[in-house]
């Protein structure tokens, strides 16, 4: 279906993307970061469950729907954006800290992964992302459009998992060494809640979709 060459190009030009921090490693590293290489692991596995659903539509067609209607984009858009701040505000207010020696409650894993999910699947920049890039890379003389279109975003939700997870492994271990500094404990809520706050602030100003 593919050749040898085609492939070679796909997964250089997504592995060229996917390591430019941008939104998805922003917030995948607050919550490691704030929440260990757990959390940050299933945050990795929500957004690109997310991700999959939306090459998946891509993939059948089912983003142009999407993408031809101005005020539907638009909605899909401010929703995912207020839910982002509504989490940064949500992790401003919360009392993570203790100085008593005593356990914080922290968020379940469940509520780590629907959370990361919600977000990206409300994120209509993913959906035309993957609108846009995938047909570049696709044959029609070699088969069927939609198995390659599909086929593709698989693969790049496969490449996307490896160098997020990456991220998460960073961003876990170096908050696991500074840990014992005060400081930077006190400063994990307001890393995280600023983040989500600032990626919901610019998903809300960014253009319509065109």
């Amino acid at each position: 279906m593919f050749e040898q060459s085609q492939l070679i190009i796909f997964i250089s030009a997504s592995i060229a993307l996917l390591l430019l921090p941008g939104p998805a490693v922003l917030y995948i590293t607050a919550r490691s970061a704030s929440q260990g290489r757990v959390a940050g692991f299933v945050s990795v596995l929500a957004i690109e469950t997310a991700n999959l659903v939306q090459a998946i539509a891509a993939g059948l067609g089912l983003s142009a729907i999407l993408l031809s209607s101005a005020l539907a984009f638009d909605v899909v858009k401010y929703l995912g954006a207020a839910y982002l701040i509504y989490l940064g505000i949500k992790k401003l207010l919360s009392k993570e800290e203790s100085s008593t020696g005593q356990e914080v409650k922290r968020e379940s894993l469940s509520q780590i992964f629907w959370q990361g999910f919600v977000i990206n699947i409300l994120n209509p920049k993913t959906a035309l992302f993957f609108f846009a890039f995938l047909p570049q890379f696709v044959n029609p003389t070699k088969g069927n459009v939609t198995l390659q279109n599909l086929s593709l975003g698989v693969l790049f939700v496969l490449l996307a998992f490896v160098t997020d997870s990456i991220y998460a492994l960073i961003a876990s271990s170096l908050a696991e060494k500074l840990n014992a500094n005060t400081n930077f404990q006190k400063g994990q809520k307001y890393f995280a809640g600023l983040v989500y706050i600032g990626l919901g602030v610019t998903t809300a100003l960014t253009g319509s979709r065109k």
